[in-house]
């Protein structure tokens, strides 16, 4: 019988740089709450270091699982990881961001009545512009990274994750709380304990920003 844990942490990896990887991993193990399991889905990546991470996860077997599969894209990586995962509770992180050590138990803390929860992060940018994205309601248009949903800051009961995929494409973190909005209590809270690095080149914050640049022109 697979042991349960309190909170289930699903980091989708593609061609990212291991030293970053383990940045975000290290994030994780380093929390001040520790009931939980870490599911690494590497989506068919080819360029990054694979040997270093799986030698990395083997030291930590204990709280790291790790899957594989052929590139289908980083919803698709994080529905697989929710068919696998046993928490109790479902987070996501993204491989080239990081939590700081409180972040598990602030997010506890904030859910506790309700459903699920999205957070304000602290993000770190090159220029103030990077603090805004395109409204996914009207690409021609910005709005401010507060007021926007991002797929780490998501944290909720499973059968949330469970009852709702996500999509592919542009704003599938922001779908997915739209439509949780209609079926489940959520909250959009002000914690700022989610580490999101914005313009790490190639990283899955500056694939997805040359995107909705070439989407809204």
């Amino acid at each position: 019988m697979l042991k349960k844990v309190k909170v289930s942490i699903l980091m989708a990896v593609y061609n990212t740089n291991f030293s970053l990887i383990k940045r975000a991993i290290d994030s994780v193990l380093n929390q001040d709450f520790q009931d939980f399991e870490l599911i690494i889905i590497d989506d068919g990546s080819k360029e990054f270091n694979r040997e270093l991470l799986l030698q990395y996860i083997v030291k930590h077997e204990d709280k790291i699982i790790y899957i594989r599969h052929i590139n289908q894209g980083q919803s698709e990586s994080i529905n697989r990881g929710v068919l696998n995962s046993v928490g109790e509770y479902i987070t996501i992180l993204d491989s080239d961001d990081e939590y700081k050590p409180n972040h598990l138990s602030s997010c506890l803390r904030e859910v506790k009545s309700i459903d699920l929860i999205c957070s304000t992060t602290e993000t770190i940018v090159d220029t103030s512009k990077d603090y805004y994205v395109p409204d996914k309601n009207d690409l021609t248009k910005l709005i401010h990274l507060d007021d926007a949903t991002l797929f780490g800051t998501l944290f909720g009961l499973k059968k949330v994750f469970n009852s709702i995929y996500f999509k592919s494409g542009f704003a599938a973190d922001a779908d997915f709380y739209e439509k949780a909005k209609n079926q489940f209590q959520v909250k959009k809270v002000d914690l700022r304990t989610y580490i999101y690095n914005r313009n790490i080149p190639n990283s899955i914050c500056s694939t997805m920003k040359k995107a909705n640049y070439i989407n809204s022109n």
